[in-house]
């Protein structure tokens, strides 16, 4: 499609925090997230990163101003959630739990046929990591 990477995804979220640079961070060590891309300031700070996990892609940057953004606010609410399939999300709750995250729910079966689990970055964003629950036949209910 003109107009953007072929490697890119046509939709990528943006996500704005209070501080991008221990965001980033947070998001790697936690959630298991890799770098694609990260600008930086002459002090070092995140200025906007592109981080992928499988074939998902979100943006993310500092709250601006001039660009009428900002993180989050209340961190006991949300606006938005991402949705993020995981190959183990037993083991990426582990993961999260042992980094600090903010954990919502436990992990679950859920009405929508996934195991999933509902948590909280280091700057208030909510995240749905699942794995969807394979039935006596192998293959995903639907």
């Amino acid at each position: 499609m003109p107009g953007r990477p072929d490697d890119s995804p046509q939709i990528i979220p943006y996500l704005y925090y209070e501080d991008a640079t221990k965001a980033l961070d947070f998001l790697v060590e936690a959630f298991g997230f890799e770098v694609k891309s990260a600008f930086r300031d002459d002090d070092g700070d995140v200025l906007t990163a592109q981080l992928q996990t499988g074939d998902g892609v979100v943006m993310i940057g500092p709250g601006m101003d001039g660009f009428g953004t900002r993180g989050v606010q209340d961190p006991d609410w949300a606006t938005t959630r991402m949705f993020v399939y995981v190959d183990d999300v037993d083991a990426h709750f582990e993961r999260a739990r042992a980094a600090g995250a903010r954990i919502i729910s436990e992990p679950a079966v859920h009405f929508s046929d996934n195991r999933i689990y509902v948590t909280a970055d280091c700057g208030g964003q909510q995240w749905i990591f699942a794995e969807p629950v394979v039935g006596e036949s192998g293959e995903g209910r639907t």
